[in-house]
């Protein structure tokens, strides 16, 4: 297997059937963790760059031998946004110093709201995905990562400012 595919698949995840796309985004979850818990949120941000632009050069070499645009064995787009989703929550147990997998909820929200705005490809997800090309499989899932991002967040916040103002 070449490089591209072993990057694009994520070492082949993306040939699991059916729903390729979601097993890319829950073999992005313990990668997290474990990137986490070697180096913490800083890590995981430096990591999420490395990813994004690897993918990038990975689709570009995947898409060039065939006519598919965006191969549906290609998830590492799914991992970079996944981990945009989950920034917040990485985030969250960094400042308060607390064990990653306490804000549990968060992972789900991350994942589950992800996996939905990816499907679904509402308005600039919709648009990124649109182009057909490289860039566009990378941006339309950190994009998707970013609106479930903004949802974990008020979702933390609904949670937390009773809490604090009760």
């Amino acid at each position: 297997m070449k490089l591209a595919e072993v990057i694009g698949t994520v070492f082949g995840v993306g040939l699991l059937r059916p729903a390729s796309g979601t097993w890319g985004s829950m073999a992005a979850l313990p990668l997290a963790y474990g990137l986490f818990q070697l180096g913490g949120f800083f890590l995981v941000l430096v990591a999420l760059i490395v990813v994004f632009f690897a993918g990038w050069w990975a689709t570009i070499q995947i898409t060039t031998q065939g006519d598919d645009p965006d191969p549906s064995r290609v998830v590492i787009d799914e991992v970079a946004g996944q981990w945009v989703a989950l920034l917040p929550v990485l985030y969250g147990a960094m400042f308060a110093g607390v064990e990653v997998t306490r804000l549990w909820p968060g992972w789900i929200a991350a994942f589950v709201f992800f996996r939905l705005f990816d499907i679904w490809k509402p308005g600039p997800v919709g648009r990124a995905d649109r182009r057909h090309d490289p860039l566009g499989v990378m941006l339309d899932d950190v994009i998707a990562g970013v609106m479930a991002a903004v949802i974990v967040i008020l979702l933390a916040i609904a949670y937390h400012v009773p809490m604090i103002l009760g």
